[in-house]
């Protein structure tokens, strides 16, 4: 890790810690906010991506705490659109993932190949995003017109 340059890896792993808590907000805010018939099954797979939002957070603070740096206690900015139909919510969290999965491509790129554990963490959250990603374009099949 010696050319790893560790104060844009920080920043990196910050910006994620802002997101994956934003993450957190916005899926509690859909579990609460989805109606309809798919309310049980939506309103659970919200729940389970808030908990999962932020126990991505607290990965990636223990990785900046582990670069001796100091983990944001921001989260990103979240647009409301007040949208609440169930396609209109996994639409919004298609959009989401796909911004995760950029943040993640980011700190990949900062580390390129100097510290294999925050690499291979990297690459671990890019599948587990575009896992998630994929899913949401399985339901969305459902509302296709």
């Amino acid at each position: 890790m010696e050319n790893l340059d560790v104060g844009k890896a920080i920043k990196v792993l910050n910006k994620i810690i802002q997101y994956e808590l934003s993450g957190v907000v916005r899926y509690t805010h859909y579990a609460l906010m989805v109606t309809g018939r798919d309310r049980l099954s939506l309103t659970q797979f919200f729940k389970d991506q808030a908990s999962e939002s932020l126990l991505h957070a607290q990965q990636a603070g223990e990785l900046v705490t582990g670069l001796d740096g100091h983990p944001s206690l921001e989260i990103s900015f979240i647009e409301e659109s007040n949208k609440h139909s169930s396609v209109d919510l996994l639409h919004e969290s298609a959009n989401h993932e796909k911004e995760a999965i950029k943040l993640y491509k980011e700190l990949c790129n900062v580390v390129n190949g100097e510290s294999i554990y925050i690499e291979e963490y990297s690459r671990e959250m890019i599948k587990a995003e575009e896992m998630h990603s994929l899913e949401i374009q399985k339901m969305l099949k459902d509302y296709a017109e």
